[in-house]
């Protein structure tokens, strides 16, 4: 534990529906709910508007249209979400050699080991300066919580959400804790969590009275032993500069279950070239290939191949997939399908493309598939399994996604349908623009990229070499101590 608050954590508010609703200025104030929009789709985040109608993340976003019909339900768009992550990553990596990212919108920030801070004062303007440069940099808000140690910093910073500051004054730790949930300490999740509350335990204080012996009798010697200390606000856990990826993984959850095993062929060798664009995104190689099946019972299976050494190539990975899906019984239907590359290196070893061409295998027929054949000859069965053009333009036109219009200019996707889809023509800066119809297949209307949701950000490549120290900032007086 450190004698001063020197220990950042920012976690961007609502980060994926704010990125929307800055993006699309006629969702500005509005319920806005961002994740999968099939059947099975979950919601990945939910603007603090939807919120208020009890829409939260995980939800099943079906569950989400019944609490608020009347949101805004979008696609993710990943392609905008990194470029923003990507500044913010960018504006505290100015502040300290130790950042520690956690996801896209999260990190915790070793202030002391930057020079950038050492005591409450110099923390606190820190954190101020930080909010702002944000906010001038990508438009968007996050919450910031400083502390004495990380397991405190993410405690503060969820405290001051959102758009707020929270410094926890070292020394006023068990103070803090004592009547909040068990759940909010690290590594209580609902299993534990139900656990400790059959033993009584509901508050932070409970677990610091019961004790260290009873909390190891109740959940093992490593698990009791570190809950106890954390429940008396005690977390020596160092930020970590690099956090190394173990592994890559891309994965699809499908509106109806899969039979034709020439679709559900198709869409791992789709997979498959997905997970090695986010593999050489990173600029990694891989040395076992992991296939992923949830069938129509919820029976998940996984199945694994060890290469002779680290590769990159899409056909290798492709065709390791493939033979993994010959191994798995997928008769009465596939509603998940998964894949995913392990044992990550830095290099490839070039052998491997011999072994793609010497293991390639030719795809076999949906009736030469044994369990497959009484379902070949059926002339419903294929229709069944082929996507309507229903299907195909919602593929192609997801809501949320960027379009350009030759006339019109820059829009996105409100919705698509009887072979329409409409087209609302606003960019960041404007005011909310007007709405227009298409056939899905006008020549003129064709996908964008993301634009920028700040047009002329902010110079702050020499920040923050200007950052007051020992002494509050400018517009401190919007955070918080504690006790």
């Amino acid at each position: 534990m450190r004698a001063a608050p020197t220990i950042l954590h920012l976690d961007m508010d609502a980060f994926y529906a704010s990125a929307e609703q800055a993006a699309k200025p006629s969702l500005r104030g509005k319920p806005v709910v961002v994740g999968g929009l099939g059947p099975r789709g979950v919601v990945a985040t939910a603007s603090y508007e939807a919120r208020r109608f009890g829409v939260h993340s995980a939800m099943p976003t079906a569950q989400a249209r019944r609490l608020a019909p009347n949101a805004a339900y979008l696609v993710p768009r990943f392609t905008l979400y990194r470029t923003v992550s990507d500044q913010v990553m960018g504006l505290l990596g100015q502040l300290s050699p130790l950042v520690e990212p956690l996801s896209l919108d999260e990190a915790f920030v070793d202030l002391e080991a930057g020079g950038t801070a050492d005591d409450t004062a110099s923390a606190r303007a820190v954190g101020e300066q930080l909010r702002g440069a944000i906010r001038a940099v990508t438009g968007l808000t996050g919450s910031v919580g400083l502390a004495g140690s990380k397991m405190l910093a993410k405690i503060a910073s969820e405290e001051a959400k959102p758009n707020g500051l929270l410094v926890i004054e070292p020394g006023t730790e068990r103070e803090l804790l004592a009547p909040m949930s068990v759940r909010i300490l690290p590594g209580v999740g609902p299993a534990t969590g139900d656990h400790l509350r059959r033993a009584g335990m509901t508050t932070v204080d409970d677990l610091a009275t019961a004790g260290e012996a009873e909390l190891v009798r109740l959940l093992g010697k490593a698990h009791g032993v570190a809950l106890h200390r954390m429940a008396l606000g005690y977390d020596d856990r160092p930020v970590v500069a690099e956090r190394d990826a173990k592994s890559v993984s891309v994965e699809d959850t499908f509106d109806m279950d899969l039979h034709d095993r020439v679709r559900v062929r198709t869409e791992v060798e789709r997979l498959a070239d997905r997970c090695v664009q986010r593999l050489r995104a990173a600029e990694r190689s891989g040395r076992t290939v992991v296939l992923k099946v949830r069938r129509y019972d919820f029976s998940t299976l996984t199945r694994s191949e060890t290469l002779r050494g680290p590769t990159d190539d899409p056909t290798v990975v492709r065709e390791a997939a493939a033979r993994l899906l010959e191994a798995v019984d997928t008769t009465g239907g596939v509603r998940l399908l998964g894949v995913g590359v392990t044992g990550l290196a830095d290099y490839t070893q070039e052998d491997l493309f011999a072994q793609a061409a010497g293991e390639r295998t030719a795809p076999e027929g949906p009736g030469e598939e044994p369990g497959e054949g009484e379902h070949g000859d059926e002339s419903t069965g294929g229709a069944q399994e082929q996507e309507t053009a229903e299907q195909l333009a919602a593929r192609r036109w997801p809501a949320g996604q960027d379009v350009c219009h030759h006339t019109y200019g820059h829009g996105w996707v409100q919705g698509s349908g009887v072979g329409r889809v409409t087209v609302r023509f606003e960019e960041p800066e404007s005011t909310p623009g007007r709405v227009r119809t298409f056939r899905v297949d006008d020549p003129e209307l064709q996908p964008a990229d993301p634009l920028p949701l700040v047009r002329d950000p902010v110079d702050y490549s020499s920040w923050p070499a200007s950052l007051p120290k020992s002494r509050s900032g400018p517009g401190s007086s919007g955070g918080e101590s504690r006790p």
